[in-house]
């Protein structure tokens, strides 16, 4: 950690706007997106397609430049990729020549740790995940939540203070992306790693989060900061409470298309 008071944010955007120059002309996806992630918080953003979430993540991850504004990583403007930042995409762009042992291996092995401990993380990753039984097996024997799996704990494997993660669940059958869900809100209750979730699922959003984000129609911008006050442990239970339902009808009035 950095020795920055708990309380502080960890994460942040800072007036961000991004444009695209194309052979049509520019488009303005994001503009003045400001926001912050406390310490160990879970929160999910959501908005209609088009909105910039999956722009915005890209920024705060430092694998996009935005055309104005900054993000920072404890007040430390970040321009590159960051070890300190895990990132899962809605792909698990696993190597499909690799065990599942060898793709969850893969980060450490590029960092230079050392042969036992590599497999003292990789044995304890496997168990976190519940993919014990699959080492073995390549990625064309998985099935898609069993993929992204095995993405969530490369991700974490090398320890990052902050996931983002950019629709994990989105190429998921409904059933297999509850189950997703809760795997996800146990792995963090164990780990607390600070969490952003780009989601088109409100009740996943609720669901998970401690504070939803809604993003306006392109050019996006944060329009509402949502807290979510469900007591945790949270388990699918709760998706037909009123207090749920209640909190998924205040997201829906704010995601209005143009």
């Amino acid at each position: 950690m950095s020795g920055n008071p708990s309380n502080a944010p960890i994460l942040a955007a800072h007036h961000i706007c991004h444009t695209y120059s194309g052979p049509s002309g520019d488009v303005v996806a994001l503009d003045g997106v400001t926001l912050d992630l406390s310490r160990e918080s879970f929160v999910c953003l959501v908005g209609p397609s088009g909105c910039g979430k999956s722009t915005l993540l890209r920024i705060l991850a430092g694998l996009l430049k935005p055309s104005r504004g900054q993000a920072t990583l404890d007040s430390h403007l970040i321009t590159r990729a960051q070890r300190r930042i895990g990132v899962i995409f809605q792909k698990a762009n696993l190597m499909p020549w690799r065990t599942v042992y060898g793709n969850l291996a893969l980060p450490l092995q590029l960092i230079g740790v050392p042969a036992n401990e590599q497999a003292r993380r990789t044995q304890a990753m496997l168990e976190l995940t519940g993919l014990n039984r699959f080492a073995g097996a390549y990625p064309a024997e998985l099935s898609g939540g069993m993929a992204q799996r095995v993405a969530i704990g490369r991700a974490l494997i090398h320890d990052p203070e902050v996931l983002l993660l950019d629709e994990p669940f989105g190429a998921l059958d409904a059933l297999t992306r509850e189950q997703m869900g809760e795997e996800l809100l146990r792995i963090w209750a164990r780990h607390r790693k600070t969490v952003l979730m780009v989601t088109h699922s409100i009740p996943e959003a609720v669901l998970l989060a401690d504070r939803v984000l809604v993003m306006s129609p392109r050019p996006g911008q944060v329009v509402l900061d949502l807290p979510i006050l469900l007591p945790r442990p949270r388990t699918l239970d709760l998706l037909h409470q009123p207090e749920f339902v209640a909190l998924t009808e205040r997201l829906r009035h704010h995601i209005r298309p143009n």
